[in-house]
């Protein structure tokens, strides 16, 4: 997963990554949804401390941040990748489960 940075924040799609402590925003806010990564435990892998549950939801900037839709993972990758499509589907207009 290539990158850019741009400013102060790493962008992945064009959309920026904002990390604060155990959470991690993913989208911009001027759109009608972002992601929210909140990473509940890690592990350790190769010596280093990786994220391992991790719940994602999707959140309605025009409506108070509220959640839409959420699910428990494990591993980031698989966290990144259902919460992406879950943004594009949004996004695109297709709002069902």
């Amino acid at each position: 997963m290539a990158g850019t940075v741009k400013g102060n924040y790493l962008e992945y799609r064009g959309r920026p990554f904002v990390r604060e402590g155990n959470m991690i925003y993913y989208g911009n806010m001027d759109d009608d949804y972002v992601l929210l990564f909140t990473i509940m435990t890690t592990t350790e892998f190769m010596g280093k401390e990786v994220p391992d549950m991790i719940v994602v939801q999707i959140l309605s900037t025009k409506d108070n941040m509220n959640i839409v839709k959420q699910d428990v993972t494990h591993g980031f990758y698989d966290a990144f990748d259902k919460g992406v499509i879950w943004l594009e589907r949004y996004a695109g207009g297709e709002q069902q489960g």
